[in-house]
């Protein structure tokens, strides 16, 4: 049974996943490598090659767990946490520990053998989009779960597997993740002080400024964050304030589909198709009741996206010190990004 242990420390939360325990010789530096041999798991007509699906967007008529659908919705086949069982929430000594409870899910992006999302159809996007808000509705009715992080791994050095197949992930929590913590203590200290979303600040100091601004897209602003800790790193955040996610309207959706679509072409032809991460950050379930507990997070907290291309590695200074080393000016990278055309790529991808 996996294990989520506490860092007595900081307070960080790691998972101790048993079933993924591995010798040191398994350790190995790889190099990217070219697209699985064979039969693709995650292509139409290769159903029986996953777990049965949770969910799925199909064709009229489609039957389950056969060709004829257009998203499917898998469990991992190598859960980092596991759905059945209890927490058990208990002390180790001086530690805490609680059983390795969560959800992992595969969502496939596609039924065609395409890697990258960058590539996909406007219209597809959105379908994977829409996906995830029901898939974080779904898990939100789960009470042991706190915390749904949405994520894509693409490419090897980004943590992506050798088939190259576009999918993302989906994995419940029943802590709140230290990382996003941060950043909700963090908006909330900001608003009790001048009574103002952080984010939304920041959406008006970069549309007034101008050098970090990459593209505007109806309600949605595509930017380098002026402390970006990565070269090239982007962030897609709604104008409008919202700090739920899975709260979106559909045309909300559509038009997060277009900019989506249109922040990973310019990383894709600017950056020669470049291994990223892409994580979406939301609110945290709101469950408890409870005096002072983020009483103010509708009005403090602003889900954004955070797309990271996977460019330098961290090595001891980082790890040591928690900085961040970036050789890139968020400023240039905006510039560089935001000089490159996709009117192309988007007006193919509407056909």
């Amino acid at each position: 049974m996996p294990q989520l242990r506490k860092d007595p420390i900081i307070g960080r939360w790691v998972i101790i996943a048993t079933e993924r325990a591995k010798r040191p010789g398994d350790f190995l530096i790889t190099k990217e490598k070219e697209d699985i041999k064979g039969k693709c798991p995650f292509c139409h007509g290769n159903e029986k090659e996953t777990p049965p699906e949770i969910y799925a967007l199909r064709k009229d008529g489609a039957a389950s767990n056969k060709p004829g659908w257009d998203i499917r919705v898998v469990p991992s086949i190598a859960p980092i946490l596991k759905i059945e069982g209890n927490l058990d929430r208990r002390g180790v000594g001086m530690y805490d520990a609680i059983n390795g409870i969560g959800a992992h899910e595969v969502i496939i992006e596609t039924p065609d053998h395409i890697a990258n999302t960058a590539e996909l159809p406007v219209g597809q996007i959105e379908k994977v989009l829409n996906t995830y808000v029901f898939r974080i509705k779904d898990l939100y009715n789960d009470k042991r779960f706190k915390y749904v992080l949405v994520f894509k791994n693409y490419g090897w050095a980004a943590g992506g597997s050798k088939i190259n197949h576009a999918r993302s992930q989906i994995i419940a929590t029943p802590v709140n993740p230290k990382r996003v913590k941060e950043e909700l203590v963090g908006a909330r200290k900001y608003f009790e002080f001048k009574e103002r979303c952080i984010f939304c600040d920041i959406i008006k100091q970069e549309l007034k400024d101008k050098v970090r601004v990459v593209a505007e897209v109806d309600g949605f602003v595509v930017i380098s964050p002026f402390a970006a800790r990565f070269p090239f790193e982007l962030w897609i955040l709604p104008k409008k304030h919202n700090c739920d996610f899975y709260k979106l309207e559909q045309d909300e959706i559509s038009k997060l589909a277009a900019t989506l679509k249109l922040a990973l072409c310019k990383l894709s032809k600017g950056l020669n198709d470049p291994p990223y991460n892409f994580v979406i950050h939301t609110a945290p379930f709101r469950h408890t009741e409870k005096h002072g507990y983020w009483k103010t997070i509708d009005r403090d907290y602003h889900w954004h996206i955070e797309i990271i291309p996977r460019l330098t590695q961290m090595a001891g200074f980082e790890w040591g010190t928690g900085f961040y080393i970036n050789p890139t000016p968020p400023e240039e990278a905006a510039k560089a990004l935001k000089e490159i055309s996709c009117e192309t790529e988007l007006a193919l991808a509407e056909k």
